[in-house]
């Protein structure tokens, strides 16, 4: 999937069939080096059968500490979103590109994401969503391509291996920037539609 070559020779990742048994084989990994500099492995949080998926970049300093992503004022803000769009937060799945929080919330690096990778595949695989929306521009270049810039392709659909992406901007680039709060909400309302399109109002 993804073009993803598995980290793990003897394939302990294939052999996990729900997200229970993936997490806890993550919580030993150690493929990069920052698992040495935080408190514990951010695994994810929500419906395991979510048709719905939010990708971001990687845990914050209290993310790192409740051992859940998105819980800081860039998670609070995506909660309204998610409700303001219609959904319940137990209705859709959140998930990082890195699960372990990088040194003063630092961007990860390319190896960093490309070693966290094959968990973020095999949850996907097992989550099966139809719809992921891709939170800022790390998400968008290690789940699309290397070289994608967020300000010219959030709002588009993007479809790859049978999912539905949409990029759109990072919940905390709206605490920084308030311009990007009308942007987001019309790339949400699109996922919203579609959503619908698909598997009609989640909340009837």
């Amino acid at each position: 999937m993804f073009g993803q070559k598995s980290l793990f020779p003897t394939n302990d990742i294939e052999r996990c069939h729900t997200l229970e048994e993936l997490a806890e084989l993550a919580r030993d990994c150690r493929k990069c080096r920052l698992r040495e500099g935080c408190r514990g492995v951010v695994f994810g949080k929500g419906n395991p059968g979510a048709k719905l998926m939010f990708i971001g970049e990687g845990p914050g300093a209290e993310e790192d500490k409740q051992g859940l992503p998105f819980v800081g004022a860039a998670g609070q803000l995506l909660d309204r979103i998610i409700a303001a769009a219609g959904f319940r937060t137990e209705d859709v799945y959140i998930g990082n590109i890195v699960k372990c929080r990088p040194p003063g919330n630092r961007v990860p690096t390319r190896e960093e994401a490309d070693a966290c990778k094959p968990w973020l595949i095999r949850q996907i695989e097992l989550i099966n969503p139809s719809i992921i929306v891709l939170l800022g521009s790390v998400a968008l270049q290690n789940m699309i391509d290397r070289e994608a810039r967020i300000t010219r392709l959030r709002g588009q659909w993007i479809k790859k291996e049978g999912i539905e992406f949409m990029p759109t901007y990072h919940p905390a680039a709206l605490l920084r920037d308030e311009t990007k709060k009308r942007p987001v909400w019309e790339d949400i309302k699109r996922v919203r539609d579609r959503y619908h399109e698909l598997f009609g109002n989640p909340g009837a």
